[in-house]
């Protein structure tokens, strides 16, 4: 029972975080950046205030995903592995493929 509760404190702080970044892309004035090192710049980007909206829907979603994982995990005991394992992959192939469809809608 020990290991299942340090699990899910693990994944509910991982779920801030990613919910974190969501909000504070909602906040954000210049482009929301997806890609460690790289830059968006505001003369690429349409509307910045929507790209960043989109960004940060995109975030918090994937966090909440995160905070089912820690749910289930509780509920279900043995799945938060299972849950964790899909949000880690899946769910971030899904988090790519979204950011591109996003960058690209939005791009002049």
């Amino acid at each position: 029972m020990g290991g299942i509760i340090i699990a899910t404190v693990v994944v509910l702080f991982c779920a801030i975080v990613f919910i974190g970044i969501g909000i504070f892309a909602l906040n954000k004035k210049s482009p929301m950046h997806f890609w460690s090192g790289t830059e968006v710049k505001a003369a690429e980007i349409s509307n910045v205030r929507a790209y960043n909206r989109a960004n940060g829907i995109m975030w918090i979603v994937y966090g909440s995903a995160y905070v089912l994982a820690a749910m289930l995990g509780l509920v279900f005991r043995n799945a938060i592995g299972v849950a964790i394992i899909i949000n880690c992959t899946l769910g971030l192939i899904i988090l790519i493929i979204a950011y591109r469809h996003i960058y690209r809608k939005y791009k002049i």
